[in-house]
């Protein structure tokens, strides 16, 4: 018997709702989400995944929303994070128990975001409504790009890369130079809550309804397909690229008995190159600028002036301190050859790995439970222009600053090509380089200019303004990847805007979905009579 008071359909609801299985459910639903990405990119996973999250969200209260969303963010990145494991323990020395802990700790840090999601979806919106399935994939996009951004941010795996494959771009991601990815996320998540309103449509047999939310389905990524077919940027010249790929294993790059054969490696590579821009991957020297010898250095610079083109160098640089501070350490990309000596610093790093937080709490013990080299570097500038070399003005970033659409645009407007530079090596063999030469792909396709990878045990690769990969290296090879790219000029709204219209537009609709499910005033109506 239902409680006084209580419709007998919600307690039936609330029973339901505290079902373990659900949870179990939205665990595997969101481990399940995985193989919309690299290296699997059956990029409607995903959307099928959200879409019975946004089912379950359908008769949840707030509280367990975010517990279907917990689960389902556990399940996520788990499954597709969990390689931060791999640099902590194997290569950062983190003993295994400790390493274990902090992998679960930063999975379970990264589940909050869906739970939130799971919580705003439910807090203003009845159940079993369309204004839930909106606001769900509202809330949902709200919470990846908030996780973009809080505490530097970290947005891997965010939906909207499921939708560049190798091969170019789903209709969905030519929503992209538009808004971003966080427009592509938005644009899936309605996809999704779409799906939602459909399944429990055609389960009750009430076909009508099924058949405006299927079309309501499509309608968008045929959208997106028509957005794509715009042209945002322009081509200028093109210029023949070298990307080398060293494969200098992760145990002996830092090695300082290994480091004449990095010198020696580089160099040869270098020789026998054939392009006017030449390209190394991160720290291809770990070393300061001043440690590496004057005749590494005058080959390297003379083989590039000798083509008129350039070389782009990744290694350290140091800087005297500042007041009251110590010495100031630089992750960067030294420019050698025909044009005038230029630098990039990386200005987006790495918590933990790259920069401590909260450095005169946490510094100590940081220092003494992981073994990585440099490990509290300073950032460098924001508005560092572009390069000019070998006739391109070449935006370069280094490692995951990639994964950092609001970053790059800011250099990608005067620039004719993206370069980045990479060390996944720290990750071994698990997905973390697929994914991130996937996530590499969206920048690409935002900014609409070719983007060049150098990275040490790869994945080395060309892709074109349209995301589409031109070609790699094999991983874990050494080897030079040789290419002729076109230089793009032109600006993308993206680039022009950035991610807020995405942010923006997904708030709005959580907006006027929760004023869309309020009951009218009946009171004020009865005054008004």
């Amino acid at each position: 018997m239902s409680p006084p008071g209580r419709p007998k359909g919600e307690h039936r609801s609330a029973q339901h709702e505290g079902s373990p299985l659900s949870v179990v459910a939205a665990f595997l639903l969101g481990a399940a989400m995985v193989f919309g990405f690299a290296p699997f990119e059956f990029s409607g996973v995903p959307l099928l995944a959200l879409a019975l999250l946004l089912l379950l969200w359908q008769d949840a209260r707030p509280r367990r929303a975010a517990q279907l969303g917990f689960a389902f963010g556990l399940g996520l990145f788990d499954a597709g994070v969990s390689w931060v494991y791999v640099a902590l323990n194997t290569f950062g020395g983190m003993p295994l128990p400790l390493a274990a802990v902090a992998t679960a700790g930063f999975c379970a840090y990264l589940a909050l975001f869906p739970a939130l999601a799971g919580w705003l979806a439910t807090r203003w919106t009845p159940a079993h409504s369309w204004s839930r399935a909106l606001a769900g994939a509202a809330a949902w996009t709200l919470a990846e790009w908030a996780r973009s951004v809080v505490f530097t941010g970290f947005p891997w795996l965010s939906l909207g890369y499921a939708q560049i494959v190798r091969d170019g771009a789903t209709p969905l991601a030519g929503i992209a130079p538009v808004g971003g990815v966080f427009a592509v996320t938005l644009a899936g998540a309605l996809v999704s809550a779409a799906l939602a309103l459909a399944i429990p449509a055609v389960a009750g047999g009430a076909w009508r309804r099924a058949g405006l939310c299927v079309a309501g389905a499509l309608a968008i990524p045929l959208t997106g397909a028509l957005i794509d077919r715009a042209e945002w940027t322009r081509p200028l010249q093109s210029v023949s690229v070298s990307l080398l790929q060293g494969n200098v294993t992760q145990d002996r790059k830092f090695d300082p008995q290994f480091r004449q054969n990095t010198f020696d490696l580089y160099s040869e590579l270098v020789t026998v190159s054939r392009g006017r821009l030449i390209v190394l991957p991160e720290s291809a020297f770990p070393v300061f600028a001043d440690e590496v010898p004057d005749a590494v250095l005058l080959h390297l610079l003379r083989t590039a002036a000798a083509r008129d083109g350039d070389l782009l160098l990744g290694l350290f640089t140091v800087e005297p301190p500042l007041p009251g501070g110590g010495l100031r350490y630089y992750n960067s990309v030294l420019s050698l050859g025909a044009g005038e000596l230029q630098l990039y610093r990386k200005r987006h790093l790495v918590p933990f790995g790259e920069t401590i937080p909260a450095d005169a709490v946490l510094g100590w013990f940081i220092r003494n439970v992981l073994s990585i080299p440099l490990a509290n570097q300073s950032a460098g500038a924001p508005d560092q222009p572009p390069l000019k070399v070998a006739g391109q003005a070449v935006a370069v970033n280094i490692c995951y600053e990639d994964a950092f659409g609001a970053d790059i645009r800011t250099q990608a407007g005067a620039a004719t090509l993206l370069v980045n530079v990479t060390n996944d090596a720290w990750y071994g063999r698990s997905l973390a380089a697929l994914q991130h030469n996937q996530i590499a792909a969206m920048r690409a396709k935002e900014t609409g200019r070719t983007l060049l990878r150098a990275t040490n045990t790869g994945i080395t690769s060309a892709i074109g303004h349209d995301g589409r990969e031109l070609a790699r290296l094999p991983w874990f090879t050494g080897g030079i990847l040789e290419i002729d790219v076109v230089g793009r000029e032109g600006l993308t709204p993206y680039v022009r805007a950035g991610d807020a219209p995405a942010a923006a537009l997904a708030a709005l609709l959580l907006i006027v979905a929760a004023f869309a499910a309020r009951p009218p005033d009946r009171g004020a109506r009865g005054r008004m009579r």
